[in-house]
């Protein structure tokens, strides 16, 4: 796959997703002011790369585009969720994302936390919707799926470790293994998504959930090498944040070299898991690559 055929169906891909999200918060029957919200930190921003995840792994079962699209919108919802809370004043009290204020600074904090509640639980309904697939025990998989790597065992779990990674320094396994939630888990829902629709064999669902586990690794190093090697215009969001606050990062335990090399063994250990699907798999080999080549 070329550099220009991946940069083309990652954008079709940002393109189908912010077209689907803003129809259906569109269609949803509360006030203005919360969709607003909603919109503002779900719309107009980001790569939409966790829908990609969904899309490219689904794609390996010959699931067509459309059919993995609301599975892809919904992670992408419990994603958007997670930074407009990440960004408010109790929590990373940042006024900049995605090029633009904070939900919580164009709104105020008590609107973002609902915004951010109501993509949370909405990203659900719209998994256990018949239209986002037909057959309950598969949306049934999905839901769980993405519970799992949102809640305490996952992504809310991990922020929890971080927050005390602020105070209390974590060492090198503790930082990885609040990376894995904080960052992977929801990485890896993505894969682990597509699978479920595709109806993978335990063996195809195994080495996609490894795969998952060293994407979501190589974007959370990249994403800390990024914060003290970028500038807050390039990365469209206020660079330099974890040493302001005194975060426990590989960067900052063992440096810019170190941090490096787990990248480069990062994206090696995911190209190396998806051997079982040989050429069909190189969009998600194109993909990690890009998580750790991204400039933001």
């Amino acid at each position: 796959m070329t550099d220009d055929q991946f940069d083309s169906q990652l954008a079709d891909c940002a393109v189908e997703t912010q077209t689907f999200l803003a129809a259906h918060i569109a269609t949803l029957a509360a006030p203005e002011r919360l969709l607003a919200a909603m919109a503002h930190g779900a719309l107009d921003g980001g790569k939409r790369l966790r829908p990609f995840l969904v899309r490219l792994s689904a794609s390996l079962f010959d699931v067509p585009h459309e059919k993995s699209l609301a599975a892809g919108a919904a992670l992408e919802m419990v994603h958007s969720y997670s930074l407009v809370h990440d960004d408010l004043p109790d929590m990373d009290n940042d006024e900049l994302r995605r090029g633009k204020p904070t939900v919580w600074k164009a709104f105020d904090p008590a609107l973002a936390i609902l915004a951010g509640d109501a993509l949370l639980t909405e990203a659900f309904a719209l998994l256990s919707d018949p239209r986002t697939h037909p057959d309950p025990a598969i949306r049934a998989e999905l839901v769980l799926t993405l519970a799992r790597a949102a809640g305490p065992t996952g992504m809310v779990g991990g922020q929890v470790l971080d927050i005390e990674g602020e105070t209390n320094t974590l060492d090198e396994d503790a930082i990885f293994q609040m990376q894995a939630q904080k960052t992977g888990a929801l990485i890896r829902a993505g894969v682990e998504m597509g699978a479920i629709l595709g109806s993978a064999t335990p063996d195809q669902r195994t080495a996609l959930i490894h795969f998952g586990t060293a994407a979501g690794l190589a974007f959370q190093i990249a994403d800390d090498i990024l914060d003290v090697t970028a500038t807050s215009d390039a990365l469209g969001k206020t660079a330099g944040k974890d040493v302001a606050q005194n975060k426990s990062t590989i960067v900052a335990r063992s440096g810019l070299d170190a941090a490096r090399q787990v990248l480069d063994n990062a994206v090696t250990n995911g190209i190396d898991a998806l051997e079982i699907f040989g050429p069909r798999a190189d969009p998600l080999r194109a993909l990690i690559q890009h998580f750790a080549e991204r400039s933001h």
